[in-house]
């Protein structure tokens, strides 16, 4: 499914009205957000989000949404939405380049990530197919979690599969370039 995403230092809560009936807001969790790559992900089918440049002031992106775990986000309504979210941008390894760097993503680090991250309750990867501005990321994991402790404290099953997530992510990503994770919290149709 393709959406579009916009990337933002700031962290707003409300969407524009022409954007609110399909777009999420997920915006981050910590109070200060200096630190981090970028502060709330606008996720939507609507053309629009193009013309907010204030949603999309770190960056712009085509993306191809794949549902690993549960329904596309778009599908979801409010009750069923994540608790909190960890956003993981991903540079592709320079030896693979995106393309491959994607096929290891997904058919290989997919179904890891499955078996080891057994509190997620939803997982989502967003293929970057067009940078209209911004970092250049080639994808977007979002690991999603019923509350922030089960994301913190509860992302890896074992010591051994925390090992192995992090010897497959040096695999296919960059791991030098790829930016720190941004974990967030998701609201549908915020105005």
């Amino acid at each position: 499914m393709l959406k579009l995403v916009a990337i933002s230092a700031k962290k707003s809560e409300a969407l524009p009205s022409n954007l609110a009936s399909d777009s999420l807001r997920l915006s981050a969790s910590a109070e200060e957000t200096a630190h981090l790559p970028f502060a709330s992900m606008t996720i939507g089918s609507n053309p629009a989000v193009m013309h907010h440049s204030e949603l999309a002031d770190v960056g712009l992106y085509l993306v191809a949404e794949r549902a690993m775990l549960n329904r596309p986000l778009s599908e979801l309504s409010e009750s069923e939405l994540p608790g909190s979210i960890g956003i993981f941008p991903m540079v592709a390894h320079p030896d693979l380049g995106p393309s491959a760097s994607d096929q290891h993503w997904q058919m290989q680090h997919g179904p890891l990530a499955l078996e080891v991250h057994t509190c997620m309750t939803h997982y989502y990867q967003l293929q970057v197919l067009h940078r209209f501005s911004g970092p250049e990321w080639h994808g977007l994991a979002l690991c999603c979690f019923a509350t922030e402790d089960d994301l913190r404290y509860r992302l890896f099953n074992s010591a051994a599969g925390e090992k192995a997530i992090a010897l497959d992510v040096r695999r296919f990503a960059d791991t030098q370039k790829s930016p720190r994770r941004v974990i967030a919290s998701v609201s549908l149709n915020a105005q």
